[in-house]
């Protein structure tokens, strides 16, 4: 039998000479929604004053053009070329030296001015698409590799060198709300810089969502008393992880057989060797109310058991000041803060993988940007898709839906936008525009 070669690429001719065409139609969703939600505005208001004389730019709408450039999977100026290439569907893209001095005036100020835009325009998408039924802060920290001698980097616990942010992201709604840039050396349970970022996280809620019911979440560098005594001064819940010291072990091996309750899986049923119970500990020094919960579970096949471990089983200790007797659902919100590291993995996906610049004020304002870029690709998930691209990651979003090709073209002094006849997720971006027109301008 003969196989017939099928050598299409020395088949095919090549020639650029086609017009009107894009390799971004779907990408055009975000810079139009950051514009309908306020978000294009704000980032205006927060600049003013930043240009000494009248030029083609707005600053704010720059640094909106560089979120964007972010969210579509860019990670250095240069990359603003893509959008710059395509005026008819972006607009006047500044160059990179105007992108440049942009991001040079975001000092301490304007970095606060940005959050406050953010913010307002965060209360707008909530107002339209309706806030989490229960606010939920996931706090943790990343580390960021630095290929050269940047301002600030320094080596990391894991004998790496470069950068220790510290990220907090809402569970719920997948919002990047606040990030420090931080040393490489900087400690991961510094609780100052946790009470910092709590309180740019909270900043940038609604009033209406800030309350009791509030729940913080974080891995055990959060388990310090500054930061939790800060949690319980402002009326909030925790659940924070909590180191296995030998007071800990002890209380956890005089747990009787008879305590242990089956823990739940994340749809809420029962899970095969996995059990909780609360510890008998001495908590008095942490908040009132403050309680010790114990999992523990077989390992699975090919872990290593380390000292800490007793009879086959592994342990995991949590506190929290949540009441209520069924331990296993507490056990099973605070199991969810797992989620967090496929926020930190998306962050990196979306401008913060790279942080490109020498100066430690500039990198500070890039992670500022690459935590807009994160929020406008949850917005538009959540106000213009459904299904599963309201769920899909960003490498996935921008395969299937952003990086779309299209032809332009115009009629009846119209512009039209076609895109490919039989692409599978044609109808979801057509959809998706649709419901973008559909949206209310903000006031």
């Amino acid at each position: 039998m003969q196989v017939k070669r099928a050598e299409s690429v020395e088949r095919l001719q090549i020639v650029a000479d086609a017009d009107r065409l894009t390799s971004r139609a779907g990408t055009v969703l975000l810079a139009g929604l950051a514009d309908r939600v306020g978000l294009t505005r704000s980032l205006s208001q927060a600049m003013g004053g930043v240009r000494k004389r009248r030029s083609r730019h707005d600053p704010g709408r720059t640094l909106r053009d560089l979120a964007v450039m972010l969210a579509d999977g860019g990670d250095c100026l240069a990359d603003l070329r893509a959008l710059r290439d395509q005026p008819t569907l972006f607009g006047e893209v500044p160059s990179d030296a105007t992108a440049w001095r942009a991001l040079a005036a975001l000092d301490g100020e304007r970095v606060a001015a940005v959050r406050r835009a953010r913010a307002t325009a965060r209360a707008r998408v909530w107002e339209l698409a309706g806030a989490p039924e229960r606010v939920m802060l996931d706090l943790d920290a990343t580390l960021v590799t630095a290929h050269s001698d940047k301002e600030q980097a320094a080596g990391t616990y894991k004998h790496g060198f470069g950068f220790h942010p510290l990220l907090c992201y809402e569970a719920t709604s997948e919002e990047a709300l606040a990030g420090i840039l931080r040393p490489g050396n900087a400690g991961a349970n510094t609780a100052a810089d946790h009470v910092e970022l709590l309180d740019l996280a909270l900043a940038q809620l609604p009033e209406q969502a800030v309350g009791p019911g509030l729940l913080v979440r974080a891995d055990s560098g959060g388990a310090t008393h500054a930061f939790l005594d800060q949690v319980a001064c402002l009326g909030l819940r925790f659940s924070v992880g909590f180191d296995l010291t030998e007071p800990v072990r002890e209380a956890v091996l005089a747990v009787p057989e008879k305590a242990w309750r089956s823990a739940l899986t994340q749809a809420g049923e029962q899970r095969d060797g996995a059990a909780v119970a609360e510890l008998d500990l001495d908590l008095s020094n942490w908040p009132a109310a403050t309680r010790a919960i114990c999992r523990r579970e077989r390992p699975h096949p090919g872990a290593q058991l380390s000292f800490t471990d007793d009879n086959g089983y592994r342990f995991q200790v949590f506190i929290t000041n949540q009441q209520g007797s069924r331990i296993e659902r507490l056990e099973q919100l605070h199991r969810h803060h797992a989620v967090v590291e496929d926020r930190i993995r998306c962050g990196k996906d979306t401008g913060l993988e790279n942080l490109p610049f020498r100066g430690f004020q500039a990198n500070a304002a890039w992670l500022e940007l690459a935590l807009i870029a994160q929020d406008l690709l949850a917005w538009t998930q959540r106000l213009l898709l459904s299904g599963e691209l309201a769920r899909c990651e960003p490498k996935r979003l921008r395969y299937r839906l952003l990086h779309v090709a299209g032809r332009l073209t115009r009629h009846a002094r119209r512009l039209r936008l076609h895109l490919p006849r039989g692409w599978s997720w044609g109808g979801e971006l057509v959809t998706a525009f649709q419901r973008l027109r559909a949206l209310p301008q903000a006031p």
